[in-house]
């Protein structure tokens, strides 16, 4: 273990390398490498999907010769076993290198350790730089996430007006933040595998949810529907835009024909049946991550923030703040249904923090605290819709 206090200035450029590949690795985690030689960085690398070779590989390659006897310094612990590519461990090995310095440990089940075993069996030094490892593990949430727990990461996203209001109860034409807001929610957008919502949002606001940050991606945002009945427009957005990346969860009660209709125009249907007509969300996730989507990010109306949040099936929120006050009783606030009716069982939320993201908005980011405010009577499992 290394912990300075200081991220050291090879593995700062590590990591910088490695948000290059922001987005363009899932289901990957993103990783950055160089390659120091002789006080002086010989080497260079960061891992993009479509580009397969991984993070030391590609220093390596930069580094050449240079590699014998240099320290590498890499975000990640390297891996060891075969998938798309060879294990960089033995990639190590083989370039004759001296040192490794590594951010962290892999949590998943297939490197876990494995990878610096082999390492020092080789008789290559390895040591993790402690100071790093959590900026290296918020690189990679949603990986690490998955890894440890096997499901995506959850992350309920909202703008709310000060007063914690999504939408007026008339008109509700226009934006609650800025152009600069939406921006950045563009960018979380791009670094998520799919966004969720509820037939209610699409049936209102007819969006398409897609990433417009204009970014390369690894695959293409999954736009996923909650509709138990599977009302959502045939000439809707969504589904007129359809091109293998739109799914519509809806349940057996659903007529045939709309399912067959929907199919036609390239839209896949899935079927979770829920308690009292609604889907069940814990089944969306699971199906979600056995095709490896490692993040979802939920854009939606008050009641399926509720049952994600009420179920804890969320993992984090991101609330976008305006300096706006709608007021009055029937504003919908960011978290409908039936809601906690003692204080006592309130949801709790740990690791905030505040962003600014323009003159006067600011972002909240905080992480569910699991069995803490459990749903109270059993578990919402979604919408009806």
């Amino acid at each position: 273990m290394e912990n300075t206090g200081a991220i050291s200035e090879p593995m700062r450029e590590a990591l910088r390398l490695a948000r290059l590949g922001k987005g363009k690795t899932s289901p990957n985690p993103a990783v950055g490498a160089v390659v120091v030689s002789g006080g002086a960085i010989r080497g260079r690398g960061y891992h993009t999907w479509a580009n397969v070779k991984h993070a030391e590989t590609v220093a390596l390659e930069e580094a050449g010769e240079a590699a014998r006897g240099a320290t590498v310094y890499v975000t990640l612990e390297p891996c060891s076993h075969q998938g798309r590519t060879g294990p960089c461990a033995d990639r190590l090995i083989e370039a004759g290198v001296a040192r490794v310095v590594a951010a962290m440990e892999d949590p998943n089940p297939r490197v876990n350790g494995a990878g610096f075993r082999k390492l020092r069996e080789a008789d290559v030094a390895v040591a993790i730089e402690e100071a790093a490892t959590r900026e290296a593990e918020r690189l990679n949430e949603a990986y690490i996430h998955f890894a440890r727990t096997g499901l995506p990461l959850v992350t309920v996203k909202a703008a709310l007006t000060l007063d914690g209001k999504i939408a007026a109860p008339q008109d509700n034409i226009g934006w609650i933040t800025s152009e600069v807001a939406r921006a950045n929610v563009q960018l979380v957008r791009h670094e998520s595998d799919a966004i969720l919502t509820g037939i209610g949002t699409v049936s209102e606001d007819d969006c398409l949810l897609t990433d417009r940050s204009g970014l390369e991606r690894s695959r293409p945002l999954l736009r996923v529907v909650l509709d138990s009945q599977l009302r959502i427009p045939l000439d809707s957005k969504m589904v007129t835009s359809a091109k293998g990346d739109v799914l519509v969860v809806g349940t057996s009660a659903a007529p045939v024909e709309r399912r067959r209709a929907l199919e036609e125009r390239g839209v896949e249907v899935f079927l979770a049946d829920g308690g009292q007509g609604r889907t069940n969300i814990r089944d969306v996730l699971t199906v979600l991550a056995r095709r490896q989507y490692l993040s979802v990010m939920v854009e939606a109306g008050a009641l399926v923030n509720w049952a994600f949040l009420d179920g804890q099936l969320a993992d984090k929120v991101l609330f976008y703040y305006a300096p706006k006050i709608l007021g009055g009783l029937k504003s919908l606030p960011v978290a409908g249904g039936a809601g906690r009716q003692r204080r006592a069982d309130a949801i709790l939320l740990d690791r905030l923090e505040v962003h600014p993201i323009s003159t006067n908005e600011f972002v909240v980011e905080a992480y569910l605290t699991k069995g803490a405010g459990a749903a109270v009577g059993g578990t919402s499992t979604g919408p009806r819709g």
